[in-house]
């Protein structure tokens, strides 16, 4: 009996040795389809190769493709666990033809594999086929021998594929086993086809036409091949089961969680271990491919798949989390084939046992609720939509995992009442926004967050992604589309942009479509969790429902994860130098450099400066990874994660470490803080790190300013050539530049001293310093002592009228063309003389104002320093008066 594994090998095995390349699986977030929730088909990594607009270096291929369907219109959640076929995660196996081969091969390579490799007899088969589709039935015939009675013609939509409206399509031809006249139902087509008695095993699909528009069909030139068979069904029929839960794969986790539980496999709990089985692949494979617990999107999904994993785990009486515990069983089973499990097995059981810890703290609150809102319900009466919505926004109970706790008790939820009271949370929740005073929140959004909910965020994985166009913005008002040289705003329903919070800009770059681009200029939130993207239509026209490519600016985006990566070394090198009283107080994170404002009483020294500095590109060069996982800001907050300035946080946080972790073991990594933001995979991607500047913001408050990566080099590069450029005008090498500069100063310094005291005594009159002149009986000295400087000019009063004894001395300085007197009166002088009236009439003759200081000793000034002389006569005048008083 050949297992799962060999099963798939085999499949590829077969179609590599018939022309066809193995493509690996691809991820289970869609690139190349906006539209999609998951990857819900082998075929959706080749969408654009069927469309003609994507060419590969092969005409052939075949994969074994991970697919979930949970969510959007392929939503299979409900079924899992209580019937035999339905999952959450399955593989696809496939083959593919882009114009090279069509029906003839494609019938005969599924008929050959099926009948000689895989050795399934061939009375057990039958097919159906399009019921205007006699070439497909005619080849049948021929190549598998089929007779007319076990080829059914199906006339339905059921067995004609498109890809949409408009696009590719074409007939199908399904293979079905028959597993006996001892099981119910009946063959496809007929009133029991739902029975179990007729499996379809492989669906082959023939892209033969384009329609455009709907309903009218052109031939395509080069048909095509697409296949699909489900690997777990596949399994089943090649092991005797009827049960997919029976195959190895699914036996080997369903033990897994019977050891854990301590429950038989196959007893009252049968149906609780096949979800945990299911939802284990589910919540692992999504995980690997960067999809994350979260309140919206991808992430609401996986978070319903887990908590509705964890409820049956409780209900079979586990205490503690042990959904990760599974993880290994998982890895055993299918990480050779797909070796991103073991990869990121890490991240996934730290999730997974994160996630468990925080629900189960209200799993037994959310479950006596119920208990205690159902024991009041008649029977088969509906639990109240009121309720269901308090078990969703107070405990954690998504909608699905309350219709399938009350599935056992045959009670339904009342969805309509349910779906009410969450707009009545909607509506407080916008008044609440529109009172709060915050005028940046345009009335628009509130219309696109009712409408679409939450932007999906990519790009913490992601600088490119796939995005439908939800919303436009243009001049305040929403619009269906927008031409060339408008400025709008863009909704997507998911996006790699990042929008501006925590001091992290937001990102530029575009928007992009066949004939359409848009220059996006910033990224802003909206309401907390709408990214809206601002730009300018450079070509084409914009519109709503669009598919188009947000290509984020790689460079930019770059550069700003290593500054705010940079940001988060700096902070905590702040604080093992300075003391945990240093705390963030305010950040911005740009592609050319960051500022950090922290809280800090004093001047950081330059010695400091310089060991934070070494320290933190010593973390940079240690080339660490930098990780980040979800949890609760409690939990945050007890393992030592810091708070950054400014963030809002709800429930939940994304924790961010970087650095070497502690020897000693008392801190998992060297920086630890909650954080939303984008950073670096590793610190050595960070590069050069070099403060620029540190400076005061306000009492108790530095900041500092800094550069990293290759606004570090260049930053250094230009100091280089600075410091080469002085020391070329110096003469001398770099290596002896500051010690020639520091001579220099020094030399300077001794020459305008020696300058100084010539002046001082070049105007106290040299030898004649005692020389005064007599005005009205008064002796008088006055000077116009030139460009001597007038901080000098009461200094030097003070020296001449020592020397002349009880006088008047007035000095005039002419430096720079303007003029400043000084005027000194000696105290024993009669008091009618004023200095301070003499040097206002002095300020006058040099076209100045006013004047003041003391009696004995008062200064003024004026833009005239050619009214020098007339300012002297003005004072011996003021003398003359004085005294004739």
């Amino acid at each position: 009996m050949p297992t799962t594994n060999e099963i798939r090998s085999a499949f590829l095995d077969y179609f590599a040795s018939n022309g066809h390349q193995i493509v690996p699986s691809s991820s289970l977030v869609p690139s190349n389809d906006p539209t999609l929730l998951f990857t819900n088909a082998g075929m959706v990594q080749f969408k654009n190769v069927f469309t003609g607009q994507e060419t590969r270096p092969y005409s052939r291929a075949t994969t074994a493709q991970k697919v979930v369907r949970a969510g959007g219109k392929h939503n299979d959640l409900d079924n899992v666990g209580y019937t035999a076929r339905h999952h959450t995660f399955f593989e696809m196996m496939g083959n593919f033809s882009f114009g090279d081969y069509f029906k003839p091969q494609a019938i005969e390579l599924a008929w050959n594999l099926i009948t000689r490799d895989f050795a399934l007899p061939k009375d057990k088969l039958l097919v159906t086929v399009y019921s205007e589709d006699e070439e497909a039935a005619a080849l049948w015939r021929k190549i598998a021998g089929l007779p007319d009675d076990r080829i059914i013609r199906i006339p339905t939509s059921d067995n004609f594929w498109r890809m949409g409206d408009i696009g590719p399509c074409g007939p199908c031809s399904e293979i079905f086993y028959d597993h006996g006249p001892d099981v119910f139902g009946g063959p496809p087509g007929s009133p029991d086809e739902d029975g179990d008695r007729f499996v379809e095993i492989w669906n082959l699909v023939f892209m033969q036409f384009f329609e455009d528009p709907p309903g009218t069909r052109t031939p395509l030139p080069r048909p095509s091949i697409d296949t699909g068979m489900g690997l777990e069904r596949f399994a089943a029929i090649m092991q005797g089961k009827r049960d997919n839960y029976d195959t190895d794969t699914f036996r080997s986790l369903i033990l897994a969680s019977a050891d854990v539980t301590s429950q038989d496999p196959d007893g009252q709990f049968k149906a609780s271990h096949r979800i945990v089985a299911d939802h284990l692949r589910s919540t692992a494979f999504l995980m690997a491919d960067g999809v994350l617990p979260s309140k919206d999107g991808r992430g609401y999904v996986l978070r319903r798949i887990m908590r509705r994993a964890m409820r049956h785990l409780h209900m079979m009486g586990t205490q503690e989390p042990v959904f990760y515990k599974l993880l290994p069983a998982l890895i055993q089973e299918m990480g050779h084939a797909y070796p991103e499990l073991g990869q990121a097995e890490p991240l996934i059981r730290e999730t997974m046992r994160g996630e468990e810890e925080r629900f189960k703290a209200m799993l037994d609150r959310g479950l006596a609720l119920l208990e205690e809102e159902t024991e009041k319900l008649a029977q088969g009466g509906a639990l109240p939509g009121d309720v269901a919505f308090k078990l969703y926004d107070t405990f954690g109970f998504p909608l699905d995992l309350t219709q399938d706790a009350l599935r056992s008790s045959g009670h339904l939820v009342d969805v309509p009442g349910f779906e009410a009271a969450m707009k009545i949370q909607r509506e407080r929740a916008r008044a609440a926004w529109t009172g709060s005073g915050d005028t940046a929140v345009e009335t628009v959004w509130f219309e696109a967050r009712d409408k679409f909910g939450a932007t999906e965020f990519l790009g913490y994985g992601k600088e490119t992604a796939q995005a439908e166009v939800q919303f436009i913005v243009a001049e305040g008002t929403s619009v269906e589309s927008a031409g060339i040289g408008t400025e709008v705003a863009i909704l997507l329903n998911q996006t790699p942009f990042y929008g501006e919070s925590g001091g992290q800009v937001g990102d530029t770059g575009q928007i992009i479509a066949p004939g359409l681009r848009v220059a996006i200029s910033d990224t802003q939130k909206k309401l907390g969790d709408l990214l809206v993207h601002y730009g300018t239509v450079t070509e084409g026209v914009i519109k709503i429902g669009a598919a188009v490519t947000a290509e984020v600016d790689h460079a930019r985006r770059s550069s700003i994860r290593a500054h705010h990566s940079a940001t988060h070394l700096l902070h905590e090198a702040l604080r093992r130098r300075l003391g945990d009283h240093v705390t963030q107080k305010g950040s911005l994170n740009t592609p050319d450099r960051l500022r950090f404002d922290v809280s800090q009483p004093r001047p950081i020294t330059r010695e400091e400066l310089a060991e934070i500095e070494a320290e933190v590109n010593a973390r940079i060069r240690e080339n660490t990874p930098v990780t980040t996982r979800i949890t609760t800001p409690e939990e945050a907050s007890k393992e030592g994660a810091m708070a950054l300035f400014g963030e809002k946080y709800g429930d939940e946080v994304r924790v961010v470490s970087m650095g070497g972790k502690e020897a000693d073991g008392t801190k998992p990594a060297w920086s630890v803080e909650l954080c939303g933001g984008t950073h670096v995979t590793r610190t050595g991607d960070i590069g050069l790190f070099r403060i620029s500047s540190e400076s005061g913001v306000s009492a108790g408050v530095r900041r500092i300013e800094a550069v990293a990566g290759s606004a570090a080099e260049t930053a250094a590069v230009l100091n280089e050539e600075r410091l080469n450029q002085i020391a070329a005008m110096l003469k001398v090498s770099a290596v002896e530049a500051p010690e020639r500069l520091a001579t220099l100063l020094e030399e300077r310094k001794t020459m305008e001293r020696r300058i100084s005291d010539l002046q001082r005594k070049l105007a106290a009159g040299g030898a004649d310093a005692t020389k005064a002149e007599t005005v009205a009986g008064i002796s008088f000295a006055g000077r116009n002592v030139g460009d001597t400087p007038a901080k000098e000019l009461k200094g030097l009063a003070e020296t001449i009228g020592k020397q002349i004894g009880v006088g008047v001395v007035a000095l005039i300085s002419t430096a720079d063309g303007k003029g400043s007197v000084v005027v000194y009166v000696n105290p024993e002088l009669p008091e009618a003389l004023n200095a301070v009236e003499l040097v206002k009439a002095a300020s006058a003759a040099l076209g100045g104002k006013g004047g003041g200081g003391r009696r004995d000793m008062a200064q003024a000034g004026g833009p005239d320093g050619n009214a020098a002389t007339a300012a002297l006569d003005a004072v011996r005048a003021g003398i003359v008066a004085a005294v004739g008083k």
